[in-house]
């Protein structure tokens, strides 16, 4: 009972320190930049792992196509007892005995002796392959495989990474927003005051302070629901990212940080950048394929040859006592080939079918490489587009905030109305939600350019 109970505490213990263990990586907070959450995304996004998992069965695949060319070798063993042995007939060579000649149109006759009772076998094969032009063909096709899905792995990083930054900016932007928001509530709580203790005293009506009250209580409550959007941001990032949504995640990077005008005229000055984008690599990986699957058609017309061996250990008795005195042993060598001669012309139309499949690789090839110019093209343009549209809305917003400036000293001073304040404010609550649209419409255009030149790996 001692050691029970040592062992259980020991076991109680290991239990409760793995549990802390994991309950101190749950509550660590983590301070991530970008490049650190995408490279998180890199370890921990599914479908990033799962392309890994299939580079790892290419390898596999490699190897098995590499095996159908080494020694083949297997091996058997049987055993019959025959209750009720089968019965051997032929023509009655009993009458020759005594010099008769044999009729061969009588009924046959059963044989005296009929099949053996018990017989055990034991044999091995071995084959091996000497030529076979598929084979050849085939293993040329499995590396390309491989390849295939070495690409498909860079484009699962490369879709993670622009999912992950665009959360990120979306994170950024929101946090901005709410400094903006907060900076607006922080004023207006101050005119607020400011009109309330004038309306105690006498200098302003009650309607002054109702209106302002009225856009205090709004931008309250535009701030309550940016909080919980920026909530669910981060929650977006972190699925984005592969990390659980209950882990505290925290940003690194700030908008200051960011250049938005890095790659703004990027593709007037590289007319070859298509060779950068995956889809490109993955259009020429699928013609190398359909040119692979040419040669295998064209390597059916050839002969295949192949070397093979047998050994084979036969026991064979009328009584299971002797079945095992006298093993009779056979084993052979040989080589096998195949001619391919004449087959109804399948194999010659499926050469030209896998020809035309060449051909429409090398038109999609083609195509591909004028969609990426044209996307690279679109994507300059956004971006030129965004960025003049926020930078005017910077502008716009300098003018509101000193519209606003102008409207409370005009107010104060009794040469203005409350409704003035009341417009200005409004218009320069407008133009920061436009400003902020305009923020992120430019850090996406900035992301997509960086994708369509080929810039993100």
């Amino acid at each position: 009972m001692k050691h029970i109970l040592i062992i259980a505490s020991l076991l109680l213990a290991i239990s409760l320190n793995g549990y802390a263990q994991r309950d101190t990586s749950r509550n660590q907070t983590f301070n991530f930049s970008i490049a650190d959450c995408i490279n998180y995304a890199y370890t921990h996004q599914d479908t990033v792992k799962n392309a890994a998992l299939d580079v790892q069965s290419a390898d596999y695949k490699i190897k098995e196509t590499i095996g159908t060319g080494l020694p083949q070798i297997n091996g058997s063993a049987s055993f019959q007892d025959y209750i009720k042995a089968p019965t051997s007939v032929g023509p009655n060579f009993t009458a020759a005995l005594s010099g008769a000649p044999i009729n061969f149109n009588a009924p046959l006759v059963p044989f005296p002796i009929g099949a053996v009772t018990y017989n055990n076998t034991y044999s091995a094969q071995l084959t091996q392959l000497l030529f076979s032009g598929t084979f050849l063909v085939g293993l040329k096709a499995a590396k390309t495989y491989k390849e295939l899905y070495v690409r498909t792995l860079t484009r699962s990083r490369i879709s993670t990474s622009v999912n992950v930054t665009k959360a990120y900016y979306q994170v950024l932007v929101s946090n901005e927003q709410i400094k903006l928001l907060d900076a607006n509530i922080n004023q207006l709580k101050q005119q607020l005051d400011q009109t309330t203790q004038q309306n105690k005293q006498g200098f302003v009506e009650k309607i002054d302070v109702d209106r302002l009250t009225v856009q205090y209580n709004n931008l309250v409550t535009s701030r309550q629901n940016t909080i919980r959007l920026l909530v669910l941001n981060y929650e977006l990032l972190k699925f984005q990212m592969g990390m659980p949504i209950q882990q505290e995640l925290t940003l690194k990077d700030k908008l200051e940080d960011i250049d938005l005008n890095q790659n703004a005229t990027g593709a007037d000055l590289d007319t070859s950048f298509y060779h950068r984008r995956i889809e490109y690599n993955l259009a020429e990986t699928n013609v190398k394929l359909n040119q692979l699957d040419v040669l295998q058609k064209k390597a059916a017309f050839l002969p295949t040859l192949s070397a093979n061996a047998g050994f084979a250990d036969v026991y064979q008795e009328n009584h299971f006592r002797y079945l095992y005195d006298h093993p009779y042993y056979n084993n052979y060598i040989g080589l096998s080939l195949n001619v391919p001669i004449y087959n109804g012309g399948q194999r010659r139309n499926q050469m030209r079918e896998s020809q035309v499949n060449v051909q429409k690789a090398q038109n999609d090839l083609y195509n591909a490489k004028n969609a990426l110019s044209l996307q690279a093209s679109s994507a300059q343009i956004s971006l030129t587009n965004s960025i003049e549209s926020l930078n005017n809305q910077k502008r716009s917003r300098e003018l509101a905030e000193e519209v606003l400036r102008v409207a409370k000293i005009k107010y104060q001073q009794g040469v203005g109305s409350s409704i003035e304040v009341t417009q200005a404010e409004t218009d320069l609550e407008s133009a920061d939600n436009q400003y902020i649209q305009a923020l992120y419409t430019t850090l996406v255009s900035k992301v997509d350019l960086e994708m369509a030149l080929g810039n993100i790996k």
